[in-house]
């Protein structure tokens, strides 16, 4: 059976519910915006201090098992054949060197993949900005990224180019030199 509010029998636990739920919705907007703010400190922190920090730490702990896994097959060559020559055995286990035209292709590469990742995003926010709806923090941090990104893959492709320059002389070398080394086998 129902009773209205004022009449009812638990009319003074029905206002303790009530003014709970407004109290928890309350409650529930600021823990949503609290939330929000939160977000908004986390994601930059991880993304401008935590990634790049992991990145380094991977990059670091793949050399550094490489480098005892090398370690650890020349011990058992030396245990196994005492009068094994030690500097060809390492020679043929270390890892190549990049020669320099490889080198410059690569920043070549990664230039263009940045500068082109970065103008896409630009490209992106003009596009958001002129449609309208998004808002403007967030249209300035999406043209932030992209400046950056530009500016960076720009970075990579000036110093192609002036390493192109400047080593135009060893890298010619370093082709004649190989060229020699390929016609000795």
């Amino acid at each position: 059976m129902f009773f209205p509010l004022s009449t009812s029998p638990f009319a003074s636990l029905n206002c303790y519910i009530y003014e709970s739920v407004q109290e928890n919705r309350s409650l529930t907007i600021k823990i949503k915006k609290n939330m929000h703010d939160l977000v908004s400190i986390l994601v930059p922190l991880g993304c401008g201090c935590v990634l790049p920090i992991m990145i380094v730490w991977f990059t670091i702990r793949e050399s550094m098992n490489k480098t005892n896994q090398r370690t650890q097959i020349v011990l058992a060559a030396i245990e196994k054949n005492p009068d094994m020559d030690i500097e060809e055995l390492m020679k043929k286990i270390s890892p190549k060197k990049k020669l320099l035209k490889e080198k410059l292709l690569s920043k070549l590469l990664w230039g263009s993949i940045i500068a082109l990742l970065g103008f896409s995003i630009l490209v992106y926010g003009l596009f958001i900005d002129y449609r309208g709806g998004m808002n403007p923090n967030d249209l300035i941090r999406i043209y932030f990224a992209g400046g950056i990104l530009l500016a960076v893959g720009i970075a990579f492709l000036v110093n192609y180019r002036l390493s192109k320059k400047m080593l135009a002389k060893e890298i010619e070398a370093e082709e004649k030199l190989q060229i020699a080394q390929a016609e000795n086998r």
